[in-house]
């Protein structure tokens, strides 16, 4: 029992540095879409994409191979060695190249003469890529304060650099305030080009980090033993296939959207301005996606501690369901009041014409949630093989609906296919699951709260009566009345219990 609650209170360290630190940098859309047009924050969004793809290479599956090993290592300090030493080498090698070559990297992606942009993204990604392993060094020696306190720091000073970026130095260069300074801001700061300061913010955040993890790096004896990396690298190398296949059902539409998009298809508006608008947007889905974190953080220990237990298929369906039934509400709720939502987080109008397809958005992240919930099946009975069969299924999909229906659609084709994609993996990995490690999921339930909840943002969403406050009054009197509905259809299930201080009825 003690051991479950520490691993509990790590969980809560864990997941509160990843979720606020999410949270805050989220805050920084309404900055990013009040400075910049709409092409200028699609470099941002396209460039991101890419980033997440390079950082599954980079790693190459280590972090997790290093925990495997080191954790049943008599001498971690052989596997931190050896595993710190080998993405050192390969970060250095593929920053290098990327470095070398940064010119032609730039002109192929549109952004001739912004090397530096890609000398930056060269150093981001070689530095994430790094601090990698002395982080998991802290998850291992349970040092989860010292990891949560750096990944705040790092996300605090972004959110610091940007402001300094673009609240004071762009407002000085513009002559919007200090005048007496604007000459002296003008001469260094490239408002011609200003998105390179998102990259700039980013990299001396991460910068910093280093400094931070001094202690983790000053033990490191650099070591290069392919004899010993050999088994490492093999166990790592069928985690890099499931990271990019996960990432390409995360990131393939914001990378290749301005490419497959016919040039012209959203009149007046560059295939660059759409990708901006279409992140943008994106971004809004982040509010399900923070939820879904939270759980995941939470359930993956309850997970393994419970499966021995004879009462564990019970357990599973009952979390399954808890699960459903609180974001479909979640989804019901924010899909409804998205225009005033839109309005403080896309402050330019123009990010929030394509509002209308974070709903599916939404509903896809609220299926991925689902599908790791079904996940459950193939790791607690190590047939992790399946899970890597699913997402490499799922990220074909992706490419496939996604190649065939954004010169169609356009950027509701690449919502569309996100959620294809999330309910075929839930499906998939569902009727696998069925015969592998049967658990009885109460679906008749689920399929009624995710149509409930459909249905009635189908109905709502354009909701427009002429005035704002009856249309907000009538939707989220909506909201409450699904909430009234989940209440008395599961009041015998949670009659008695104490929720937030307070006993159901």
């Amino acid at each position: 029992m003690a051991g479950l609650k520490a691993l509990a209170g790590d969980t809560v360290w864990y997941g509160l540095s990843s979720i606020i630190g999410r949270m805050i940098t989220y805050f920084l859309v309404p900055l990013y879409t009040g400075v910049f047009a709409t092409a200028e924050y699609g470099i941002v969004t396209e460039l991101y994409a890419y980033v997440a793809f390079l950082l599954a290479l980079y790693t190459y599956g280590m972090e997790t191979a290093y925990f495997r090993y080191a954790s049943k290592a008599e001498n971690r300090a052989e596997i931190y060695n050896l595993s710190l030493s080998a993405i050192i080498a390969s970060s250095l090698i593929l920053s290098g190249t990327a470095a070398l070559f940064a010119d032609e990297i730039a002109n192929l992606l549109g952004y001739e003469g912004h090397a530096t942009v890609i000398y930056l993204l060269a150093l981001i990604i070689a530095i994430d890529a790094i601090v990698a392993i002395p982080y998991a060094k802290l998850r291992l020696e349970k040092k989860a304060k010292k990891f949560a306190f750096i990944r705040l720091f790092n996300v605090a000073l972004t959110v610091v650099l940007n402001l300094f970026f673009f609240v004071f130095c762009y407002q000085i260069s513009e002559g919007n305030m200090l005048p007496e300074l604007q000459s002296l801001v003008a001469k260094y700061y490239d408002a011609a080009f200003k998105v390179k300061y998102v990259f700039w913010a980013n990299f001396l955040a991460n910068a910093a980090v280093l400094f931070l993890l001094w202690k983790e790096f000053k033990v490191l004896k650099f070591r290069l033993d392919l004899e010993k990396l050999k088994p490492i690298l093999i166990y790592a190398f069928p985690l890099l296939i499931m990271s990019l296949a996960v990432v390409t059902n995360e990131m393939l539409s914001r990378s290749m959207l301005k490419y497959w998009l016919p040039e012209g298809f959203y009149p007046g508006k560059s295939n660059q301005a759409v990708l901006g608008i279409f992140g943008a947007c994106y971004k809004l889905s982040v509010f399900m996606l923070l939820g879904i974190q939270a759980f995941r953080y939470a359930a993956e220990p309850f997970f393994f501690s419970s499966a021995g237990d004879k009462n564990s298929p019970k357990l599973f369906t009952q979390l399954m369901s808890g699960f459903i039934i609180f974001n479909a509400l979640v989804f019901f709720a924010i899909s409804v009041n998205l225009q005033p939502i839109s309005v403080v987080f896309l402050t330019n109008p123009e990010y929030r014409e394509a509002l209308y397809i974070v709903p599916f958005l939404l509903l896809g992240y609220l299926f991925s949630g689902i599908n790791y919930n079904l996940s459950v099946w193939y790791k607690v009975s190590d047939k992790t093989r399946y899970g890597a069969w699913i997402t490499g299924t799922g990220a074909l999909i992706t490419f496939v609906l996604n190649y065939l229906l954004i010169p169609v659609y356009g950027y509701f084709g690449s919502a569309i296919a996100t959620l294809a994609t999330f309910v075929s993996m839930t499906l998939l990995s569902y009727f696998a699951g069925q015969k592998h490690y049967p658990i009885p999921y109460d679906w008749r339930k689920a399929l009624e709260y995710l149509t409930i909840s459909s249905v009635g943002v189908a109905l709502l969403f354009n909701l427009d009566l002429g005035h704002w406050m009856i249309d907000f009054l009538i939707k989220n009197s909506a909201v409450v009345l699904f909430i009234a509905y989940i209440y008395f259809r599961e009041r015998k299930h949670i009659s008695g219990r104490i929720i937030f201080g307070f006993r159901i009825p």
